[in-house]
């Protein structure tokens, strides 16, 4: 179903300003088939008109879907003509202010004109249709199509239907339709001429379109085309055919109706087309063009330009500036005059310069590799709207633009020194020839040069980024002045001037390459000379981070090799070695022969001599005892009791009973602290049975008793035995009597206010 849109479209037509009562177009639908074509379409005696039909709907009372109207003062394009409509042609008068949507379903269509367009389904079709005999060799006319269809999408998707069908009047071949978009077969319709519509369908044929309408437009249309003349070439003497038809397409709404210019149908002469700049198709500066009006029979010719005559009789007419031209022929005894018109622009040709190409003679045999596309913007001038540049080796062959003589291979053409012949066509397809001298150089230059730089990237692995403006001045050394560089990563490339290489440049082999050095006087080649990059680095042994260890209170000598160029130590030293007094990171910088430096960073720890400060003993355990040394200092320190065994911990655990040493040591010989110790334990029993073997009880290496007391109990408690600075050690008596065998208790009551306690075993 169709889009339905609103009535009135509020978009102004550019071409109709707003115009007042009585300059709107006017109908009158009471004209008759024979008036509307010879008094007002055709009005020329150079045609033989005959067999003329109109048809439409009549609609009541009496009115017609055809008519003869008439635009008065009003600015419509057309003075008078004929309106063929699929509603009552009056209702195409102005101004825009209501919507022609009428029609039944039983008003019909038309198969011809279906099958000209390739569509189905018309209705409400107007059909005005005659035979004429032309006495010349063209036919003409011109014609408006308009539509309420003009609004809103529906120019994407719709359209009525409208054909000018032409043939022979004896041919059942199929017609031919005039009303196309000019030089091309496309029907005019308005899905195929539209603007752009936002959103929806871009512009189509644009150009062609005349614009939306406001509602004070001359006709009583949302839109319409600019005036667009039908034609087709036709053969004096032979009667021809013509229907004009207009329908409406799939259903009966949203009317149409196409305005034929009064006195536009034309039986003239054909002089061809325009010959434009706006067009792309005028002749080309110095071109002579044969206007040829000839018509069969006993004829007389008159030529004017600019609307003078112009002397010339003949048939033909030979144009050599431009004008515009008309010619009027008198054909035979007849009144009729036949007349066609032509207008004649020239475009001027391009502007080309003659250029020379030097190239440098490699191989010095006579021959060089030619990039011959690096003429072509210097023939050009830089015009970038010129066309291609073709290149032939004969100047004929340019002249005729034949380019199968014309050189392919442009980018590596091999030659000896000559001339070729440079062929470009402007936008008007008008060409201009210029010569291109081919000459060879054999410019005596270095056999190569050497550019070297240290690998200081950060990281040495043989590539390096050079500046290649670094070697201009090796390059052109000895050479005169003036001579610029251009480098390249290969021979050939430097020969044909393709892929240059950029100022920085990174090496693509390890350690060291080639490129190439084109020496350029402005385009033309001196020499090519091989660069060799070389990427050097300094990566002496040992030169690694380290770190070293300074002991307090001492000095460090700092060192590397000797054999290097140069030394830079960050604290100001300039030779191999340094000193170091202080913690902290200590750097040298040196260089090689070549200047590449490396560097080496040294990071002095202060170690500071360890004190012992306490050790702490935790004795008489029946697992074993511990110790556990703490100092004071900063450094990598190790830890023994025994003076052989060193351990990276101060606690010892499982520690027997004994005299011991407690020592702290740096790892790495900054000095050692070290105290003496005691670890006690008890005896688990003793056998007082008088065999002079573990017959006492008492703890060995226990300190003075003086403020020490040890006593000891019987299993219910009762204290047995005291042991102290007078009495060390008991015989397991209780006063003189031998206590039998059983366990006994002791506690131990230490200075630092600390109770021991633990039991022992009496065994007899």
């Amino acid at each position: 179903m169709r889009f339905f849109k609103n009535a009135i479209f509020l978009s102004v037509f550019s071409l109709f300003s707003v115009p007042s009562i009585g300059q709107y177009v006017t109908v009158d639908d009471t004209y008759t088939a024979l008036d509307l074509v010879q008094n007002v379409l055709i009005n020329s005696p150079c045609a033989n008109v005959s067999n003329i039909t109109v048809s439409g709907d009549p609609f009541s009372p009496s009115e017609q879907s055809f008519g003869y109207f008439n635009s008065g003062t009003g600015i419509f394009p057309f003075s008078d003509g004929v309106v063929l409509s699929t509603a009552r042609a009056r209702r195409s008068e102005g101004p825009n202010n209501n919507l022609i949507d009428e029609g039944l379903t039983s008003w019909l269509g038309d198969t011809d004109l279906e099958m000209a367009l390739n569509i189905s389904g018309t209705y409400n079709a107007t059909v005005l249709e005659f035979d004429f005999t032309p006495l010349t060799s063209k036919v003409s006319f011109d014609y408006i199509f308009a539509s309420e269809e003009y609004q809103g999408t529906a120019p994407c998707r719709y359209s009525d239907g409208f054909a000018f069908l032409l043939r022979e009047a004896t041919a059942t071949t199929p017609y031919q339709n005039l009303a196309v978009i000019p030089n091309t077969n496309t029907p005019v319709l308005v899905t195929s001429v539209h603007p752009d519509i936002p959103g929806s369908c871009p512009a189509v044929n644009q150009n062609y379109f005349g614009g939306y309408n406001g509602p004070a437009a001359p006709i009583n249309f949302n839109g319409q085309t600019v005036v667009m003349t039908a034609q087709a070439n036709v053969t004096p003497g032979v009667t021809y055919h013509i229907k004009l038809v207009i329908a409406d397409h799939e259903n009966i709404r949203y009317d149409s109706a196409i305005f034929l210019g009064g006195g536009s149908f034309k039986v003239g002469a054909d002089l061809g087309s325009d010959r434009l700049l706006a067009t792309g198709n005028a002749l080309c500066q110095g071109e002579n063009y044969v206007l040829d009006a000839t018509e069969p029979g006993l004829n007389f010719y008159k030529w004017y330009k600019n609307n003078i005559l112009t002397g010339v009789i003949s048939p033909t007419y030979i144009v050599s500036t431009p004008g515009v031209y008309k010619v009027e022929v008198s054909l035979g005894a007849s009144t009729c005059i036949a007349s066609g018109e032509v207008t004649i622009e020239y475009a001027p040709l391009p502007s080309l310069t003659n250029t020379t190409l030097i190239q440098c003679d490699e191989e010095q045999d006579g021959i060089a590799l030619f990039n011959l596309t690096r003429a072509d913007n210097i023939i050009r001038q830089g015009d970038n709207t010129l066309g291609p540049v073709t290149y032939y080796l004969n100047l004929l062959a340019a002249q005729n633009q034949d380019t199968a003589q014309s050189i392919t291979n442009l980018g590596t053409y091999l030659s000896n020194p000559r001339t070729v012949y440079a062929s470009v066509t402007n936008t008007s397809g008008c060409s201009s020839i210029a010569t291109v001298s081919l000459q060879i150089s054999n410019n005596p230059v270095a056999s190569f040069r050497d550019l070297e730089k240290c690998d200081n990237d950060g990281a040495i692995d043989g590539y390096l980024t050079f500046n290649l403006r670094e070697a201009d001045p090796l390059i052109l050394q000895g050479l005169p002045a003036g001579l610029e560089v251009q480098y390249y990563l290969n021979r050939q490339n430097a020969l044909l001037q393709v892929d240059m290489l950029p100022d920085n440049f990174t090496n693509n082999i390890v350690y060291q390459m080639f490129v190439y050095a084109r020496i350029i006087n402005g385009s033309d080649c001196y020499g090519i000379i091989p660069l060799h990059l070389f990427v050097n680095n300094n990566s002496p042994a040992d030169f690694e981070d380290e770190t070293v260890i300074l002991c307090e209170d001492t000095s460090l000598s700092l060192e590397v090799a000797p054999t290097f160029n140069t030394y830079s130590w960050s604290n100001g030293g300039t030779t191999y070695q340094t000193s170091a007094t202080q913690a902290g990171t200590y750097t040298v910088t040196v260089s090689d022969g070549n200047t590449c430096l490396a560097t080496k960073k040294f990071i002095v720890v202060l170690s500071k001599k360890p004190q012992i400060t306490t050790v702490d003993i935790d004795d008489f355990n029946e697992n074993g005892s511990t110790v556990l040394i703490h100092y004071i200092g900063s450094g990598n320190y190790e830890f023994s009791i025994d003076g052989i065994i060193f351990q990276p911990s101060p606690y010892f655990a499982d520690v027997a009973a004994g005299e011991y040493t407690a020592r702290i040591r740096d790892k790495n010989g900054c000095g050692e602290d070290f105290q003496q110790i005691q670890v006690l334990n008890y005896p688990k029993y003793f056998t007082p049975n008088g065999d002079g073997y573990n017959d006492f009880w008492s703890i060995k290496n226990l300190p003075s008793l003086s403020n020490m007391k040890i006593n000891i109990f019987d299993r219910i408690g009762k204290l047995v035995y005291q042991i102290n600075s007078k009495q060390q050690s008991w015989d397991g008596k209780y006063g003189a009597e031998d206590l039998p065998s059983a366990d006994y208790w002791f506690v131990i009551h230490k200075e630092d206010g600390k109770t021991i306690k633990g039991h022992f075993a009496l065994k007899r």
